[in-house]
């Protein structure tokens, strides 16, 4: 039996098949990541959230120690903004902490609202020291054609960030374009499968079965709205025909070009929320991530904050001292 001629292929066609390829891999890729994904997790609460739960009881005691020293009259004028600014820094991040007790919180809570009150006031004396020279200034750059190095970089940032909403805003609308061009393409290509292997046209009762069989996967996957599978069958049942059969049109490969590279977009982040799910401090580049990399960069991570509670110890030791807390001072490491 002589073999059938190859169907030549436009290059928007291959790019169609790549992309097939591409979408099957990240399935295939999203399917083992989630499988994985909660023993990835129990590892990472094994590993990591002992060592968070102490660090950040072993940074509440720092605060506490700290907050008490405050009532000493032994330290400078420079010295206390140092120790206010290190309590400021520890409220601000244990407020996000799950890990204190009640207690532990309410304190954290009444010290970061003090210092927040005490920037807020300290904001407002400075704002109506300027005043008057702020707006004496306004109006001189109101009044000045000549553009300053200072204006230069606010229109500049202002214009990058007006391009990268244009930007954004552009790729939604690409997006929307695709979802709509899928929408209208699922139902054509779903008819031409159907008139391509409707069983009622089959004589031969085995292939009969196999494509009764065929055509309700055809019709689970266009109840599904999955014009990824309609859209790789379609393209296999056209190659398996001769060279009578009619190729895709250039603006069917487009649609389902745009529908495909959404489907890829729309994959990649699914597959990027399960990365940030693993709450992984290193960075690490998710483009190439393979599971034993997971593993270790929680194992380096783990070391690392061990290191760190190690240290934060450490400090708290000294802490508890006015000498100790004047020598962290002098060494810069409060």
């Amino acid at each position: 039996m002589s073999q059938l001629p190859k169907v030549e292929r436009s290059p928007q066609q291959k790019k169609l098949n790549r992309l097939i390829e591409r979408i099957e891999q990240q399935k295939q890729e999203l399917a083992a990541w989630k499988n994985a994904q909660a023993d990835i997790q129990n590892y990472t609460r094994n590993m990591l959230l002992p060592v968070y739960s102490e660090l950040h009881t072993v940074l509440f005691e720092q605060l506490d120690t700290l907050w008490n020293h405050l009532a000493s009259d032994v330290f400078s004028k420079v010295d206390l903004a140092q120790i206010d600014t290190k309590i400021a820094d520890l409220a601000k991040m244990l407020k996000k902490s799950q890990m204190l007790t009640s207690a532990q919180k309410e304190q954290v809570e009444k010290v970061d609202t003090f210092y927040m009150q005490h920037a807020e006031h300290i904001r407002a004396k400075k704002a109506k020291a300027n005043s008057i020279q702020n707006h004496e200034l306004a109006e001189t750059v109101e009044q000045n054609v000549d553009m300053d190095w200072e204006n230069y970089e606010y229109d500049f940032a202002q214009y990058e960030a007006e391009r990268e909403r244009a930007k954004q805003l552009k790729l939604q609308e690409k997006r929307e374009q695709a979802a709509k061009m899928a929408a209208q393409s699922l139902k054509t290509v779903y008819l031409k499968i159907t008139a391509m292997i409707h069983p009622d046209r089959e004589s031969d009762e085995a292939k009969k079965l196999d494509k009764t069989e065929l055509l309700q996967q055809v019709n689970d996957a266009y109840t599904e709205q999955d014009l990824f599978y309609l859209l790789k069958l379609q393209l296999q049942l056209e190659t398996n025909k001769d060279l009578s059969s009619k190729a895709l049109s250039s603006e069917q490969v487009k649609f389902y070009q745009l529908s495909l590279e959404a489907q890829c977009q729309n994959l990649q982040s699914q597959l990027e929320e399960i990365f940030a799910s693993f709450h992984l401090s290193s960075h690490i580049n998710t483009k190439q991530l393979k599971m034993s990399d997971v593993y270790k960069v929680i194992d380096k991570d783990a070391t690392e904050l061990k290191q760190q509670l190690k240290w934060e110890k450490e400090r708290l030791k000294h802490m508890k001292k006015v000498s100790g807390v004047e020598m962290l001072l002098g060494h810069g490491v409060l």
